[in-house]
C-alpha cells in the first residue's frame, strides 16, 4: 500500500462528505503509510486530529476489519469483475 493511497482517500472523503464537523478524526494502526510524514504534513493541513491504536491491541480497530471482512464476503467475492478500475469504481458508488 502507497502512502500516495491513503492520502487521496483521505482528500476523497473530505470532498465526499461536504461540509465538515468542526473536530475530524482519523483513526488507523500503526502502519508506516499512516505513521509517515507525508500523511502527517497533510493531516496538520486539513486541520485532521490523527489517532493511532496501541501495537498489538486488535480490538483498536475492530470495527473497520468487520466491515473489510463484511465488504468482501457480502460484495466483492459474490461477482466476478472486468476489471480492477470497475470494481474500485462500484465500491466506491
Amino acid at each position: 500500500m502507497r502512502t500516495d493511497l491513503i492520502q487521496d482517500a483521505l482528500v476523497i472523503a473530505m470532498a465526499l462528505r461536504g461540509e465538515r464537523p468542526e473536530q475530524v478524526i482519523f483513526h488507523s494502526d500503526r502502519g508506516t503509510q499512516y505513521a509517515s510524514a507525508q500523511i502527517t504534513v497533510d493531516a496538520k493541513a486539513h486541520r485532521i486530529t490523527r489517532s493511532m491504536g496501541y501495537t498489538g491491541v486488535c480490538w483498536d480497530n475492530a470495527m473497520a476489519e468487520s466491515f473489510f471482512a463484511t465488504l468482501k464476503t457480502e460484495f466483492y467475492h459474490r461477482r466476478v469483475w472486468p476489471s480492477k478500475n470497475k470494481a474500485s469504481r462500484e465500491v466506491g458508488a
